[in-house]
């Protein structure tokens, strides 16, 4: 069994271990059913933090996620990214399937992250496709599936 960890551990750093991000910071717009704003800034070749403001149901969040990239595919400038982090939001009960009318709802929960993303060669735009479920833990309980979206940076 420990040889069994110890294997699955060097491997898991090898593959994290792949190839440096080609940039430093990206800001841009996140859309899906959770659409807004997203940052990026690198703080090592591989860990980076996300930040999101994003709107829903005449509300607002706010998402602060720690990802890790590695290398897809040997393609170049063609990376996949996982990691996770927090959220708050305040929602709208009226603009929600779940909520009751004309009650405000404050939630605060945790946010996994999947993502795939390219950097475009030439020009300082950066795409991103990625699934970010979320469950929360205060306010309105329970799991949020629905987290997908596309966004696109400006890298800078």
């Amino acid at each position: 069994m420990k040889k069994l960890i110890i294997t699955l551990t060097l491997v898991i750093v090898m593959v994290t271990a792949a190839n440096a991000q080609d940039y430093n910071n990206a800001i841009g717009i996140r859309g899906g059913l959770f659409s807004g704003l997203t940052l990026k800034h690198f703080i090592g070749d591989r860990a980076a933090l996300e930040a999101l403001l994003e709107t829903r149901w005449s509300g607002l969040g706010v998402t602060g996620l720690y990802e890790i990239h590695a290398n897809a595919f040997d393609v170049d400038r063609l990376n996949w990214y996982y990691g996770g982090g927090a959220h708050i939001g305040f929602y709208n009960g009226s603009n929600t399937k779940w909520g009751t009318a004309n009650t405000s709802y404050s939630v605060i929960g945790i946010d996994g992250i999947l993502g795939i993303e390219y950097n475009i060669p030439d020009i300082p735009i950066n795409i991103s496709l990625d699934y970010k479920p979320v469950f929360n833990i205060i306010g309105y309980t329970g799991f949020w599936g629905d987290g997908g979206a596309l966004s696109i940076r400006y890298i800078f």
